[in-house]
């Protein structure tokens, strides 16, 4: 990519979107012929095409994968052989997933070049927001990032997340000064190791600055509503920090330390008066709202699973500010934009960028065959044929993500189900769906990540009356007994008054969110639930409070990155299960059988 394209700011950046979504068909293909022409000699797409820069070649001859497919060419690259055994720049880095979404941790490639194509989405996210929410140059962003210890491969290749590759980059370290983009966190903080040491500075440089705050949030909705329950059990320590002008003993980070003694420079009891006023209210029902008075709306990922915690921020935040999902990106590449930031959270599309890779879409029907579609197996192999291009796929129907790249993934299949819903100039626009390898299975029934939460979203309903909220959820296929049965593990709080709240709910209520569940899953489930008798009723179990903050601090300790974690929606780890199941307080089995109509 041209070093140009980095530049891009305020118009300028706007008219380079326009001209790329206006061509985005001959913008793709030329960014297929320049990843052949770089990597023509790479042994992977020599098996297939020996040689060729041909675009017609490569979509005839080169084959669909998915990481099993690719991983064994990155151990050995990993474990000290050439890059050119899939790309021709040298690999510079292995990017992790999550660790959450597929099990483990999967090792994506990546060259120098990918930093510019991430920063060039970056610098497109204000420009398009201040064309909606105008004067965020007279305040301060309090955006709360963090950064993932890496590891090293055999080979020695840094081993990390796409988020702490990008902070502890030139591209983020080395920034000029921007009056849209000016953060309350220290960089110090961010790039602190330790996550609570870097929340807990985060957060108080956020509460020094709070009436300077116009926008606040963090990548996931997951992790703004783990720093509220932080806050929640931290706000003293906090204020007594504000008030005596001096950093918390337990903070022993160096640069935290230096960052925030600056900062922490004099004593301020007012401010730490304020403060506390505010978070020793019984409820914190829009307590976003009362710490920071001016924000004007709360950015995070809020898509896909992440709807889940809509409501919750909607209560933190009284429903006062819009929740903004600016952007749509992948460890394995970045993808799109959202060029109507302010729309509401079920209305958001992510127009694709044509200029970040080559990206194919492996049809699954529209509305009636749809969920049929996504039920195959993932690993069945697509042929090439089927594969429809970017500039190509038609309004309302349902496609699987491809995508081909510069640092040696082919053809490669990223798991997300996307649905058109429109077109910016001549590029397309897609809701994200779901995570396709997220499924619940005891005999034939297949469940996936939509369908479970669809039909949680109508269960949860059944609380409303009694002030219960439910705040998050995870799912275990249970085939320890015979037949198997869905488990559904719920953390549910007091809507209306103190946060950490427990409540307790009649359990003929809670057996009636289980039969709700049930009458909203798929036609195999409730045929195996009702004439097969092959699934078993569906069960809720209710945990204590703070069970799924414990979940996270597993994962994290396990490997996951608390700037990436995803509550698993699906549970297969045996630690995860034993955690949860040690926190139960009740359970619910659904009293009947679901409606079924041969």
């Amino acid at each position: 990519m041209d070093g140009k394209k980095l530049e891009y700011k305020g118009v300028e950046a706007l008219k380079e979107l326009e001209k790329l979504t206006t061509q985005a068909e001959e913008v793709q293909e030329d960014i297929l012929k320049k990843i052949l022409a770089q990597n023509e000699e790479t042994d992977y797409l020599n098996k297939y095409i020996v040689g060729s820069k041909n675009v017609s070649q490569f979509k005839r001859c080169v084959p669909v994968i998915t990481y099993k497919d690719i991983r064994p060419y990155i151990v050995r690259i990993a474990n000290g052989e050439d890059s050119s055994l899939i790309t021709g720049h040298p690999l510079t880095e292995m990017l992790c997933s999550s660790g959450t979404s597929a099990g483990e941790p999967k090792l994506m490639p990546s060259i120098a070049e990918d930093l510019d194509r991430r920063t060039f989405l970056y610098n497109l996210i204000m420009p398009i927001i201040n064309q909606y929410v105008p004067g965020l140059e007279e305040g301060k962003a309090m955006f709360l990032y963090f950064v993932k210890a890496e590891t090293s491969t055999p080979c020695g290749l840094p081993a990390r997340t796409v988020l702490t590759s990008y902070y502890k980059s030139p591209h983020f370290k080395c920034r000029a000064r921007d009056p849209f983009n000016d953060f309350t966190s220290p960089d110090q903080a961010i790039l602190c190791y330790d996550s609570n040491q870097s929340m807990y500075c985060q957060l108080l440089a956020g509460l020094i600055h709070r009436n300077k705050v116009l926008r606040l949030g963090a990548v996931f909705a997951s992790a703004l509503l783990r720093a509220i329950s932080f806050l929640e059990h931290n706000w003293p320590n906090l204020c007594h920090d504000i008030r005596m002008g001096n950093l918390n003993a337990t903070i022993n980070d160096p640069g935290c330390r230096s960052a925030m003694s600056i900062m922490l420079s004099s004593p301020d009891p007012n401010l730490a008066d304020e403060i506390e006023e505010i978070c020793s209210c019984s409820s914190w029902k829009g307590i976003i709202c009362h710490l920071w008075p001016n924000a004007k709306y709360i950015e995070a990922v809020v898509t896909g699973s992440m709807s889940q915690y809509i409501p919750s921020l909607k209560y933190y935040s009284d429903e006062k500010l819009p929740l903004v999902c600016t952007m749509y990106a992948s460890s394995e590449c970045y993808f799109g934009v959202n060029l109507k930031p302010l729309c509401d959270p079920s209305e958001v599309s992510f127009t694709m960028l044509p200029n970040m890779g080559f990206f194919e879409f492996i049809p699954l029907g529209d509305n009636r065959t749809f969920v049929m579609d996504l039920n195959e197996d993932e690993d069945e192999d697509v042929p090439q044929s089927q594969l429809v291009d970017l500039a190509h796929v038609e309004v309302g129907r349902y496609y699987e993500l491809v995508v081909t790249t510069f640092s040696g993934l082919y053809r490669y299949r990223i798991g997300d189900v996307l649905q058109v819903t429109g077109f910016h100039n001549r590029t397309p626009q897609f809701r994200f769906i779901c995570r396709r390898n997220v499924l619940l299975s005891i005999d034939n029934d297949k469940t996936n990540e939509e369908d479970l939460h669809k039909s949680i979203n109508v269960a949860k309903k059944l609380l409303d009356p009694y002030n219960a909220l439910l705040v998050e959820y995870t799912s275990y296929a249970d085939t320890s007994s015979v037949p198997g049965h869905y488990v559904i593990y719920w953390e549910i709080i007091h809507s209306t008054s103190v946060v950490d709240k427990a409540i307790s709910i009649d359990a003929k209520v809670l057996q009636e969110c289980c039969i709700a569940m049930e009458e909203e899953l798929d036609y195999i489930y409730r045929r195996c639930r009702t004439n097969d008798k092959s699934i078993g009723p569906l069960e809720i179990r209710v945990v204590k409070l703070g069970t799924f903050d414990s979940l996270m601090d597993l994962f994290i300790t396990q490997g996951a990155s608390i700037n990436q974690y995803k509550t698993p929606r699906c549970i297969k780890s045996k630690a995860a299960l034993k955690l949860l199941n040690n926190n139960v307080s009740a359970c619910y089995f659904s009293p009947r059988d679901p409606a079924w109509i041969a």
